[in-house]
């Protein structure tokens, strides 16, 4: 059965599971964004450390969750359906000689490593994304306050995206399996694009970006903020405001980052529920990350290369990986590890190098 005609034809199992994982996500960003206080303000470094260690613990507790309960996510009860299961993922588990029982202690072990494989690659990559949402801040000149409610709806927007990214990817996986050569070949071209762009500074013309020009045929744009209002009716005229158009350039910028990040995940697992749960507590982690690293996120700055690095290994393992498990040895645990590695060298060089600053010219 295709992923898609299992979204449309879902046991029960799998679709309870799915709405009350959507209701709980829903619900923590709702506390997050401050469902019972409605004012805009700018979040604190405190306020930004607390929800992180919050979504870093979801994130955290899902994975043992998974590896005590993980066949709930499918609603899997019999030895026949988990066997199916593990083929239809292609889960790198053996299935023969083994009883229902031990097959489901792999099964539960595999799966929780993959989605913490793939949690930890999408966070990491997110860091990237970061950079592109200061930029865009500081471009459109908005104000801090404002950011939160940007990027609140920001996040649902992604959300949405990478719904339809991940269960269209896994259904075109299904039917036409070299496309993983493709998504391979595009995640060594982004990474090696990073070291071939070298200190070369990103460039952001606010007046002609492509999302910009169509906003402003469609629709009649304000010509200034109006506090925190999308939208605005003036003179019997409906307007965007500026802030919408803020809103827009950043859902774009997610559309692009996701072509990266999600085929990134798949070459750790095929299953699209372990991929969709690993982005959206990634996705999710990202907002308040994104206040808590705003202000120091400049003194990493080989980690854009680490991202590089990072970005090229897991294309290598998408287009070789019969040859990375069975001759290398690199399975999903070493992935894990390498992943790991990557960032942490490419963080403590940063520390440990600074970029120097240039001094003005006498």
């Amino acid at each position: 059965m295709t992923d898609l005609a299992l979204l449309l034809n879902i046991n029960w199992g799998e679709s309870l599971f799915f709405i009350f994982f959507l209701i709980f996500v829903l619900f923590v960003l709702l506390l997050d964004l401050g469902l019972f206080s409605k004012d805009n303000h700018e979040v604190s470094f405190r306020e930004s450390i607390g929800w992180t260690s919050v979504w870093i613990a979801c994130a955290i507790g899902f994975y043992f969750f998974l590896r005590f309960k993980g066949e709930m996510i499918h609603g899997v009860e019999s030895l026949e359906g988990l066997q199916q299961l593990i083929k239809r993922y292609q889960h790198a588990i053996t299935v023969d000689g083994l009883t229902y029982d031990e097959l489901l202690h792999q099964y539960r072990k595999t799966i929780s490593i993959e989605y913490l494989t793939g949690y930890f690659i999408e966070y990491a990559l997110s860091v990237d994304n970061i950079f592109v949402m200061l930029l865009i801040f500081e471009v459109f000149h908005v104000r801090e306050r404002y950011y939160k409610r940007v990027l609140f709806w920001g996040v649902l927007g992604a959300v949405l995206m990478r719904f339809l990214f991940i269960f269209l990817g896994a259904t075109l996986i299904q039917h036409f399996h070299w496309i993983l050569y493709v998504f391979g070949a595009l995640l060594i071209y982004s990474g090696v694009r990073i070291f071939v762009k070298g200190e070369s500074e990103d460039k952001f013309d606010e007046k002609n970006h492509p999302v910009v020009k169509l906003a402003g045929r469609i629709w009649n744009v304000y010509p200034r903020y109006i506090g925190e209002h999308f939208f605005v009716r003036k003179d019997r005229k409906f307007y965007i405001t500026p802030l919408f158009l803020v809103l827009l350039v950043i859902e774009f910028s997610d559309l692009i980052f996701a072509i990266d990040s999600v085929p990134a995940i798949f070459v750790v697992t095929k299953d699209p529920f372990l991929v969709f749960f690993s982005n959206i507590f990634a996705i999710m982690g990202l907002r308040s990350m994104f206040f808590l690293l705003a202000n120091v996120v400049h003194y990493f700055y080989y980690l854009k290369y680490g991202l590089g690095v990072l970005l090229t290994f897991i294309g290598c393992k998408m287009l070789f990986h019969r040859f990375m498990f069975e001759t290398l040895g690199i399975d999903n645990v070493r992935s894990l590890y390498i992943v790991a590695g990557i960032l942490l060298i490419s963080i403590l060089i940063s520390l440990l190098f600074p970029k120097k600053k240039h001094s003005p010219a006498a």
